[in-house]
Order: structure tokens, then C-alpha cells, then sequence
């Protein structure tokens, strides 16, 4: 009787460990589940939390990107006014330090008074002269382009010489006077400027001869230096100023006057006088005058 008593105690025992091992277990198992919920659960706010901050940071980023984007812009305008600004500054620098004499019409159209000179002349060397001894003054931004056509042209076997340039005004009238003296006054007022009407005052004009001739006179247009002159003065920026049948003088194939590559080219291109263009065609060529 002990003995079974006995036994059923240890049984007892044994299936309230065994259920209390499962309870145990089940809880621990209901506890493990309930930590996965929590984890998915705080792994789902985690990621739902990550992409806000990803919209956010693109939001961020177009923002940022937009703003680049019209500084950028703004920038960009900003440089092209200043270099157009700029170029206008340089453009005006550049006009108010030119001579707006240089590119007028002055026979019996402009007049330079007395107290007019250019701003400053050089002295052509001796072998591009007829005269060796004699000194003859050219506008120092004329040289250039004066020595360019006649090494040029002498490359080719052409023989050109300087045998008039600068004239003051003082010495436009002295030469007036003679010619009136020596060929009448009707005569001399169809080859010769008064002056204050002569484009040699502005020092940028000469007349040119060869060894042969020696002088100036209308039989140079017979020359091949003159033939040569007619195709090629423009690339350096001289003009016939008084071709046969202008309204101004009588036709002087000597005559050449610098008024710049671009306005010299527009007139062989167009085949026009200058003195037949407007002047205020003609006066929007002078930023260009001196260009190389």
C-alpha cells in the first residue's frame, strides 16, 4: 500500500514537472513570438523612418540641385553682362582715344582748321621715299600698314616710292598759292585742297610715284604699280580717293588714302567711293580703323 502510494506520488510529481516544462516552454515560445512581432514591428517603423529620410534627402537634393541650377543661371547672366559691360567699356575707351577726323570727308565737304595736327607722325624711312633727304611724316598708325603694301608690292618687282604725306595747314596754303600762281586759279582748284579741306593734313594719305616718273602726275595710272594698286591697296586698307568722274577733284590715281582693312574692303567689294557713302555709315568703320 506504501509502495503504491509511493509510486503515484513520483507520477504525480513527475506530470507537474513534465506540464510545468511545457507551460514553461509554451511561454517561452508565446514570449519569442511576441519579441519577433516587436522586432518586425520596429523593423517595419525603422524602414518606413529610412525611406522618409530618403524623400527627404532627395527633396534635400532637388532643392539643392534647383538652387545650383539658378545660381548657375544666375551666374552665367550675370558674366555675359559683364562681358558685354565690359566690352562696352573697351569699345568706348577704344573710340574716345581714335580721332573722329580720320575717317571724314574733307574735300569741300569737312574742314580742318589751322590748329588741327594728328596726334602723332613719323618720319618714313629713307627707302620708301623718292626724295632720301627730304622728310616725309606719316601718321604712326599708318606706318604699318604703309610699309606692309610697298615691301609687298616690291616683292613682286613693283617699284612704289612716297613722294608727298603729311601737309600742316600752313603748308597746304603755301602750296595752294603756287599752284594758283603757276596754272591759274580755275586750274588749280581742280587737283589742289584748300587748305583745311586737304586729307594730307590728317596724315594719314600720300601720294606715290615711282623711280621713273618722280613725280606725281596722271601717267601713273599707265604703271603696273598702279594696276597693282587698284587689286590690292584695299587688303592694306588704302583707297583711291579721287577715281575718274568724282564731283570733287580732278582724277588723281597718286592719291591714296588709309581708311582701314574693313571699311576699304566694303568699298572694292561694293565698288563704291568713298565720298559717296554716307557719313554715318562711314564713322561706324572707325573702331575698326587701325585693325591688323
Amino acid at each position: 500500500m506504501d509502495s503504491h502510494n509511493s509510486v503515484s506520488k513520483k507520477q504525480l510529481i513527475l506530470q507537474i514537472i513534465f506540464f510545468g516544462i511545457i507551460l514553461s516552454l509554451g511561454a517561452y515560445a508565446l514570449w519569442g513570438r511576441y519579441q519577433i512581432q516587436l522586432s518586425t514591428k520596429k523593423i517595419e517603423e525603422l524602414k518606413a523612418q529610412n525611406e522618409l529620410y530618403g524623400q527627404e534627402l532627395n527633396a534635400l537634393k532637388g532643392i539643392t540641385a534647383s538652387s545650383t541650377e539658378s545660381f548657375n543661371t544666375l551666374y552665367g547672366a550675370l558674366s555675359e553682362e559683364k562681358k558685354s559691360l565690359e566690352q562696352k567699356v573697351t569699345t568706348l575707351d577704344r573710340l574716345a582715344r581714335l580721332d573722329p577726323e580720320l575717317l571724314r570727308k574733307y574735300s569741300k565737304v569737312y574742314f580742318l582748321n589751322e590748329n588741327y595736327a594728328p596726334s602723332e607722325t613719323q618720319v618714313l624711312p629713307p627707302e620708301y621715299v623718292l626724295a632720301k633727304k627730304s622728310e616725309y611724316r606719316v601718321h604712326v598708325d599708318v606706318v604699318y600698314f604703309l610699309e606692309a603694301v610697298i615691301n609687298d608690292a616690291r616683292k613682286e618687282g613693283l617699284d612704289l616710292l612716297v613722294v608727298s604725306a603729311y601737309r600742316s595747314f600752313g603748308t597746304q596754303s603755301r602750296l595752294k598759292m603756287q599752284n594758283k600762281v603757276t596754272y591759274g586759279v580755275h586750274t588749280a582748284n581742280r587737283f589742289v585742297a584748300e587748305q583745311g579741306y586737304s586729307e594730307h593734313q590728317l596724315g594719314t594719305t600720300v601720294d606715290l610715284t615711282t623711280s621713273a616718273l618722280a613725280d606725281t602726275t596722271v601717267l601713273f595710272e599707265k604703271t603696273k604699280e598702279f594696276s597693282w594698286l587698284q587689286q590690292n591697296a584695299y587688303k592694306y586698307g588704302f583707297i583711291l580717293s579721287y577715281p575718274k568722274g568724282n564731283e570733287y577733284y580732278a582724277y588723281e590715281p597718286w592719291h591714296w588714302r588709309f581708311v582701314g582693312k574693313a571699311l576699304a574692303a566694303q568699298l572694292y567689294t561694293d565698288k563704291i567711293s568713298f565720298y559717296n557713302l554716307d557719313q554715318r555709315f562711314i564713322d561706324e568703320y572707325l573702331i575698326r580703323m587701325f585693325e591688323r
